[in-house]
């Protein structure tokens, strides 16, 4: 992942596509905060793959216990 001011961004914006093109993933900064990130097509995390991970996870967690302790004693306890 490369990273790169705004104003660089601005003047270099060919080459930032031709990064990305190549399967490169590019932050651009303003003021050492990230404002935007360039990616290239289908890596993108969309709101259906952020369903489907979240169901996976759910899936995941069934069945899972925590022994009959209750998360407010494990929160008291410091182990949490």
């Amino acid at each position: 992942m490369k990273t790169i001011g705004v104003g660089e961004a601005e003047s270099r914006f060919d080459e930032l596509l031709d990064w990305v093109e190549a399967g490169e993933d590019v932050v651009i900064t303003r003021c050492g905060k990230v404002v935007a990130r360039l990616v290239p097509p289908g890596t993108a995390f969309g709101r259906g793959r952020g369903r489907g991970a979240a169901q996976r996870i759910r899936a995941m967690r069934r069945g899972v216990t925590l022994g009959g302790i209750a998360i407010e004693d494990m929160v008291s306890e410091g182990r949490l």
